[in-house]
């Protein structure tokens, strides 16, 4: 049995839990390619014009699974991933949404994740994925308890400092080079399927580190810290990825070893649009950045940026800060 999985969207969120459970159940699992330009073209022809940059680049990663002999492709209805918290509404509609705009798809493994509330229905619906692929109960529940753990132990290594992605690749098995340390410390945040997609993104991990900066990703902040800071906040966030973002800038702004921020926003992105704007203003004590990218963004001015603000990070090390104000 051939699944395949998109390399988009939560993929760079519970690729280890999916490929263990899918694995324990004897199926072979396909990914598609690292995202580069064919795959945002090839999604931006396909998706309607209102979605956002990373809807259209998981419709590029549809189309190309599409090429391959599947017999399923995993498409999961996310409506929320902890209680009282849900994501983009555009991921409850994606399986609609592939269904009516891609063509020649498989057959799609649809199932619903929403624990705003229990776990109760995705326990049911994993169990018809288990036995539809010919195993028992009792299997099936094996395979996803042991897929939680090696969700976690992934979890493990991104927080010694490396990317959901680097994380990824060293859970299966990979060997990397770890980061050099710079003379500049940078907190970089943003959704995980925006950032940590090298193609998406333009490589923006990889660029800071070349630039001399040691980056802080969400992922190596505590995240008990990450929920109290989130907290304080007049009113929750009801958006998962918004509230550990919005955690992240508080614990990030106080921390004084992090010279500047920097928020990576996608353009057409609701939760974005509001997010980045709080984030900016929550950070009242360090320089702060907001960069925006869609499917015409060019690495040449990401780059310009980039220089531009470490310089200025830099000088500002070099001047009287009652000179040079981080704000404002």
């Amino acid at each position: 049995m051939r699944i395949g999985i998109p390399y988009g969207l939560f993929y760079f969120y519970y690729y280890p839990l999916w490929k263990t459970f899918f694995s324990d159940l004897g199926a072979e699992v396909i990914t598609s390619s690292p995202t580069c330009r064919l795959t945002v073209d090839a999604g931006s022809a396909l998706a309607v014009d209102e979605a956002c940059l990373p809807v259209k680049v998981y419709y590029g990663h549809v189309r190309e699974l599409c090429s391959q002999d599947l017999d399923y492709l995993f498409a999961p209805r996310l409506v929320s991933v902890e209680p009282r918290s849900y994501i983009c509404p555009k991921f409850m509609g994606i399986p609609d949404m592939l269904r009516a705009q891609v063509p020649g798809l498989p057959q799609l493994i649809d199932i619903t994740v929403d624990l705003s509330r229990s776990d109760r229905y995705l326990q049911q619906d994993l169990i018809k994925v288990g036995r539809m692929l010919g195993y028992k109960k009792s299997a099936i529940q094996e395979a996803f308890q042991h897929a939680l753990e090696e969700n976690r132990r992934c979890i493990q290594i991104a927080s010694q400092g490396w990317s959901m992605a680097e994380a990824i690749k060293i859970w299966d098995g990979n060997l990397l080079e770890p980061p050099e340390a710079g003379d500049l410390s940078i907190g970089l945040l943003g959704h995980g399927y925006s950032l940590y997609d090298e193609g998406l993104s333009m490589g923006l991990i990889s660029k800071i580190r070349q630039l001399g900066c040691k980056v802080h990703l969400l992922e190596s902040l505590d995240a008990e810290r990450i929920e109290m800071e989130a907290a304080t906040m007049p009113k929750r966030v009801f958006w998962t990825l918004g509230r550990k973002i919005m955690g992240g800038v508080i614990n990030m702004n106080k921390r004084e070893e992090i010279d500047g921020i920097i928020y990576l926003a996608c353009f057409g992105c609701g939760p974005d649009s509001m997010i980045g704007e709080m984030a900016e203003r929550y950070t009242t004590g360090k320089p702060f950045m907001l960069l925006t990218i869609d499917e015409h963004s060019g690495e040449a001015g990401m780059m310009t940026r980039l220089e531009a603000f470490c310089d200025m990070l830099r000088r500002r090390r070099r001047v009287d800060e009652s000179q040079f104000p981080a704000y404002g």
